[in-house]
């Protein structure tokens, strides 16, 4: 694969890659040297990517894995570093409304880190980044069945959680 091969399958899908990797990290900086690490592994091996049916899965799935191993290694609790996704503005909204927006947001986004990984995986992957069940398949190596079991769990836990969490901040 040559420079040119490597701009147009590669660097398109930087943008997923960035989000997937700020999903798992909850950290801009950490995020992006996940990505750096991602392309540069890529690039380096680019002579044996022709031999991979979809590059882009490859991408997604070494991104997992790369932060999957930085949150082992640092072992630390996940921040919700969510300041600039949570600045929700909404026209003609009042304060009071816009408060109880960016509330229920920073609560999806701490339901949504609470989920274990493989949901959380398959959620941003179809929810977020709107992957086929297809391209899903390919990135997890999942059936098609066991993602739509899994996504289906997942979207559950999130409206149990949700609904459970403000059934009690009502009652009180």
């Amino acid at each position: 694969m040559d420079l040119q091969a490597f701009k147009q399958r590669i660097l398109p899908v930087q943008g997923r890659l960035f989000r997937l990797a700020q999903l798992f990290l909850r950290n801009r900086e950490e995020a992006e040297d996940t990505l750096q690490d991602v392309l540069l592994r890529l690039w380096t091996n680019r002579q044996q990517l022709d031999a991979y049916h979809s590059v882009e899965a490859l991408a997604v799935q070494m991104t997992k894995n790369i932060c999957l191993d930085k949150l082992k290694a640092h072992n630390k609790q996940r921040t919700t570093d969510g300041a600039d996704v949570l600045s929700v503005q909404a026209e003609g909204v009042s304060p009071y409304q816009q408060a109880e927006l960016v509330d229920s947001a920073s609560l999806m986004y701490r339901l949504i880190d609470d989920l274990p990984d493989q949901q959380k995986l398959i959620l941003h992957l179809r929810d977020v980044e709107e992957y086929s069940f297809e391209e899903i398949e390919q990135v997890t190596g999942l059936s098609i069945n066991n993602i739509r079991v899994i996504l289906s769990r997942a979207r559950q836990r999130l409206r149990d959680n949700y609904a459970k969490t403000n059934d009690y901040e009502a009652g009180h």
